[in-house]
This record gives structure tokens, sequence and C-alpha cells, in this order.
């Protein structure tokens, strides 16, 4: 896992964003990074490695990631859980909001997702897979934070570290605004108004 990353672009940039702290190109190059990794990891699950991508926010991290996968040969369901929703900026718990994966039975599944804060998404998502006999089950977040309840949750692979901040862009948002954002930064204290 890396720390968070600013040297950033003039494309890493946006009037409401206050700072950035993980630039597009750190983004991009720990992607690439992180598919290698996994790949490797996956090399003997060919066709039965299943990528659980969790909407909306991990989704482009997801397109930016199976790209560089190097498996060809591999499923894409994705899942719906909620957890902030409109202008909450604390979590407000986990719960599933969309219809689960089938046919997990005997497959490898790696769950992604933006971010890991209260650990909610990945228990819940981990235990429903595991319950439906899926023969492992591993989870890749963009970013973690450094905080208690995320850095003792389980997860196998994680991009960036960072600080307890609210944050958006590359597919986090706020209050639905944000995500196409190229960069990972906080809001300016206005634009939350």
């Amino acid at each position: 896992m890396h720390d968070s990353l600013s040297n950033h672009t003039n494309e890493d940039r946006h009037e409401d964003v206050e700072r950035v702290l993980v630039s597009s190109a750190a983004i991009a190059k720990r992607v690439v990074e992180l598919a290698q990794q996994i790949g490797n990891d996956y090399a003997h699950a060919d066709g039965r490695l299943t990528v659980v991508p969790v909407m909306t926010g991990s989704l482009l991290f997801a397109a930016d990631f199976v790209r560089a996968l190097p498996q060809r040969r591999l499923r894409l369901q994705l899942t719906t859980v909620s957890s902030y929703g409109g202008k909450n900026t604390a979590t407000r718990g986990s719960t599933l909001s969309g219809s689960l994966p089938k046919h997990l039975e005997g497959h490898h599944v790696l769950i992604l997702d933006d971010i890991l804060d209260s650990g909610g998404t990945l228990r819940l998502l981990r235990s429903e897979f595991e319950s439906r006999g899926a023969a492992s089950v591993r989870a890749c977040v963009l970013l973690r934070k450094k905080i208690p309840s995320a850095v003792s949750t389980p997860c196998e692979y994680v991009g960036f570290d960072i600080d307890d901040e609210f944050v958006v862009g590359y597919g986090l948002d706020y209050d639905d605004l944000y995500r196409n954002l190229p960069f990972v930064g906080t809001l300016r204290r206005e634009a939350r108004a």
C-alpha cells in the first residue's frame, strides 16, 4: 500500500477542491501496480475469477483496474451497497441496495471498492459471498482511512492510505457530484453548504 501522493498536474484542479490528496498520475500508476499484483495472485484462477465492483463509487476504479488486469477470462458482476448517500459525510451503516451476484460457487471473488472507513461494506459482502460458496473472497480498495475501524477490517489489497477526511473524485461523490474528477481531493467548506 502507498501513502497518498499529491504531485499533481494542471488536470488535477477544480474550483471546489481545497486540496488534492492523490493525483491522477499517482492513481493511474497505482491501479496498474494493483492489477499486476492481483493478476499474479490469481494466475491459477483463469475463468474462475469474479470481480465484484461496489457501485457507484468504484465505477472509475473498476473500469481502469479490469483493463489493466492480465487475466482475460473473468466475470464482472456488480453490486450496490449504500452507506453514505446525499450530503452525508459520515457513514450511516452499510445496507444492500441492489441484488447480489449469482453463481459464485467455486469462484474466487475479488471485491473492489472505492474507500474503506467503517469496514461495514467489506464485512457485509465478504460474509454474503462466503455463505454462497465462493472458493475465496478477497478485497481491494483504492483508499483506506488511517482509522481503527478501517485498519482492523480485513482487506488484502490497498491502493493508498489517507487521513480521516471526507474526499471526492475518481468515483467518490458529495451529493452525487464530483465523481468524474480524475484525482482524489477534499472539498472547500463552501462547496458542502
